[in-house]
């Protein structure tokens, strides 16, 4: 697979010095993801020159493309290996889905708005990445007849975690997720073992709230 945007290159390897690996992010193999993937090609091109800056961005629809830190800090979190099967909640502009794809990851990726979906598409036929299979839906949901996933990975932060996710979760697969409210937000990290969902925390996030019509509450699925 070859390098996309040569233009951009060096900018995207100064993003990831600057903004990725100079804040802790160890894995060789994101950090060359992330310098694989043109950013711009995931933002209306009026956004273009801000594309390999320090935030979030919009990209229509009420919506963002998360801070490339955090892209890199969730796919760490995440820790996708070559030819699993791995679920994202949340296409959005496609990015995240671009970067594990380049990872070798064959992606499951829902989005509920049909707009960013087909766009998303248009971007991943672009760069020519495999293995990527779409859905338009409720990613609450999960995708139950694709199951089992070793990894599980939601761009928006919802109250607690859906009990259907954590079902369609391989025995050693990792769920990464943004849990809270506007307010305040922790991203969290599941890995089920043998006998349990074991549960650590990477930290404060902020994300656009995950939509569902499932009528979920903390008290429900805590």
């Amino acid at each position: 697979m070859g390098v996309p945007a040569p233009k951009t290159r060096r900018n995207r390897r100064r993003m990831v010095a600057s903004q990725v690996a100079a804040r802790g992010i160890k894995s060789r193999r994101v950090l060359a993801s992330l310098a694989w993937v043109p950013r711009e090609w995931f933002l209306a091109p009026h956004l273009a020159d801000e594309a390999y800056d320090d935030a979030p961005l919009p990209i229509g629809s009420g919506q963002t493309i998360s801070q490339p830190y955090i892209v890199a800090l969730m796919t760490e979190a995440l820790a996708p290996r070559r030819g699993q099967r791995i679920l994202e909640i949340g296409t959005g502009s496609g990015y995240q889905t671009a970067v594990l794809a380049h990872l070798g990851a064959h992606v499951y990726t829902i989005e509920r708005l049909p707009d960013l979906l087909v766009e998303a598409e248009e971007r991943f036929r672009r760069l020519g990445l495999p293995h990527i299979g779409t859905r338009l839906g409720d990613g609450a949901c999960g995708w139950p007849e694709a199951a089992p996933f070793d990894g599980i990975i939601v761009t928006a932060a919802a109250p607690a975690v859906p009990p259907p996710l954590t079902e369609q979760l391989a025995p050693g697969g990792r769920l990464v997720i943004p849990i809270g409210d506007l307010g305040a937000q922790e991203l969290v990290i599941l890995q089920r073992t043998a006998a349990e969902l074991v549960e650590r925390h990477a930290g404060g996030v902020r994300f656009v709230p995950l939509i569902s019509r499932l009528a979920f509450t903390e008290g429900e699925w805590g």
